[in-house]
């Protein structure tokens, strides 16, 4: 279904935001709110663990953006029921809830590993369907299969740590996989009718602004539902804090400003058809150093801008041409 806003003009997304925002579709598939409530299930990462390398990706601290009631001593029913309420003071219409394996690598364990934790989780009272944060390289058919199975019930995503489209990024933050790699696990995902997701960082050392942008083109190409965004922040007591501090010419962080024109031009040439659950990335201010935004919280930068695409006359792929 398509809406016209004020400006008479056709949305794909069914609603009137111009984006294609991840609230609102699932309002459009379950008719109210769904709260995400995060889960630490104890995995670890073959980039840590010696299998593929050890140290995992410079930039990478879990506890930076791990909410402070997932902890590894909790049960996954646990941190679930202590999940809810922490968001039941902003968000108390939710009536349904997604079991967010989040930290680290969550398909980095035997099946039967998998079949119980996401089992339990399932099991929990409101839980309607699991997202699964992982590497393109921790998966297989086995388990996509499973996955498949469980997705004919519940609702089921997956969503692939991509980072960049471009090799050479991929090989100087150290993780470990290919763009092709995550490209051809991407589809396999997608063609077994799995919600497929796919998160990426703007800033990495090395890449220019144009590069970024025009990333644009290639995302809009796979065949993923969701996307999130997240500006690079640099990490204290990560590997890349130490390239940060030795090389600060590498890297092209983003000012506020900076970044809210970059996005709006980013948006602008992003297939339409894709969901985009987040613009940037927020980690406390005791773990960043570099450059920082102040106090913006996520939800005044949706805000901040939605204001801007509503200034410029502009949306979601109002440049997107489709060269599938």
């Amino acid at each position: 279904m398509s809406v016209t806003n004020k400006q008479n003009r056709v949305y794909p997304w069914g609603h009137e935001r111009r984006f294609n925002a991840y609230s609102n579709y699932f309002r459009g598939i379950y008719g109210a709110r769904v709260q995400k409530v995060s889960i630490d299930a104890g995995f670890s990462c073959p980039n840590r663990d010696g299998t593929i390398a050890s140290g995992g990706c410079t930039y990478c601290n879990n506890d930076a953006f791990n909410p402070s009631y997932c902890t590894t001593d909790k049960t996954v029913s646990q941190q679930i029921a202590e999940g809810i309420e922490f968001h039941k003071w902003r968000y108390n219409e939710a009536v349904s809830y997604l079991a967010y394996f989040q930290a680290y690598s969550n398909t980095y364990a035997p099946l039967t590993t998998l079949k119980k934790l996401y089992g339990e989780a399932l099991s929990y009272p409101g839980v309607i369907g699991l997202i699964i944060g992982t590497r393109p390289d921790c998966i297989d058919d086995e388990k996509l299969a499973y996955l498949k199975e469980l997705s004919r019930e519940v609702y089921i995503a997956v969503e692939y740590g991509i980072e960049s489209c471009y090799n050479k990024t991929l090989a100087r933050i150290n993780r470990g996989h290919s763009f092709e790699d995550a490209v051809s696990v991407v589809k396999k995902t997608a063609e077994l009718g799995i919600n497929t997701g796919a998160h990426f960082i703007f800033g990495l050392p090395g890449e220019t602004r144009e590069e970024m942008l025009n990333q644009a083109e290639i995302i809009s190409s796979l065949p993923i539902k969701t996307v999130k965004f997240h500006q690079l922040q640099i990490i204290k007591g990560t590997r890349m804090e130490k390239e940060y501090q030795d090389n600060p010419d590498d890297f092209e962080l983003f000012k506020w400003e900076e970044y809210l024109d970059f996005f709006i031009s980013f948006l602008e040439r992003l297939n339409s058809a894709i969901v985009v659950e987040r613009f940037t990335g927020e980690a406390p201010p005791r773990f960043l150093t570099g450059v920082g935004w102040g106090k913006k919280r996520s939800d005044q930068i949706v805000s901040l801008i939605e204001k801007r695409l509503e200034e410029l006359d502009t949306w979601q792929g109002r440049l997107y041409q489709d060269k599938r």
